[in-house]
């Protein structure tokens, strides 16, 4: 073989594995850039629906998700919660969910889908603020009439056990709703409505 032919097979072989090599590199370079377009984990679940476990939530107790960046209370209300709530609804400003702050089948006297499961976002409807959970209990505090419910520290608003603003209260509606589906007894969707999405 001829000098000039094992300079250019030697030329050529050098082409090809630089060439493989940079498209491996390359290739290696893409893989991340192209991921980082995907949305991150936290993205999906600011936006994404999320799915609540509740089948250890004891009556009485709360629990609180994040969904799109927002706390949501899953209430396990009690027979006497429950009860409590029509005791008070002539002191409510909209005791029949008139504004739509709820999807339409939680526009009910319970504003749920099931009475003693409530799902609401734990946010006043009058700035933002994070209302606390004030139990029958706390009627040192609330008054003598108090039968349980939510106080926001910011402004004094006051909410029922379905999230129904007191009259006179700063907060101009009632605490929102948001749409869920129950997967199973014991599985809550939250973020979306419909079965098997």
């Amino acid at each position: 073989m001829s000098d000039d032919k094992q300079v250019n097979n030697t030329r050529r072989n050098l082409v090809i594995a630089s060439c493989a090599a940079g498209g491996v590199a390359g290739a290696a370079a893409a893989l991340p850039f192209a991921a980082s377009w995907l949305p991150s984990e936290r993205t999906k679940a600011g936006g994404a629906p999320v799915e609540v476990d509740i089948s250890k939530l004891e009556p009485g107790e709360i629990m609180t998700v994040e969904w799109r960046s927002k706390p949501v209370w899953i209430v396990r209300r009690t027979k006497e919660m429950l009860e409590g709530m029509t005791s008070v609804e002539s002191k409510l400003s909209d005791p029949a969910s008139d504004v739509p702050m709820q999807p339409e089948y939680a526009k009910n006297a319970t504003r749920s889908i099931k009475p003693e499961v409530l799902v609401l976002v734990g946010i006043c409807s009058h700035l933002g603020c994070s209302p606390q959970s004030k139990p029958n209990e706390a009627k040192a505090e609330m008054g003598a009439d108090w039968s349980g419910g939510f106080l926001c520290p910011c402004h004094g608003s006051k909410f029922d056990m379905a999230g129904r603003v007191y009259k006179g209260a700063p907060a101009p509606v009632n605490m929102e709703v948001p749409q869920h589906v129950y997967l199973s007894d014991t599985r809550i969707l939250i973020g979306d409505d419909k079965k098997g999405a």
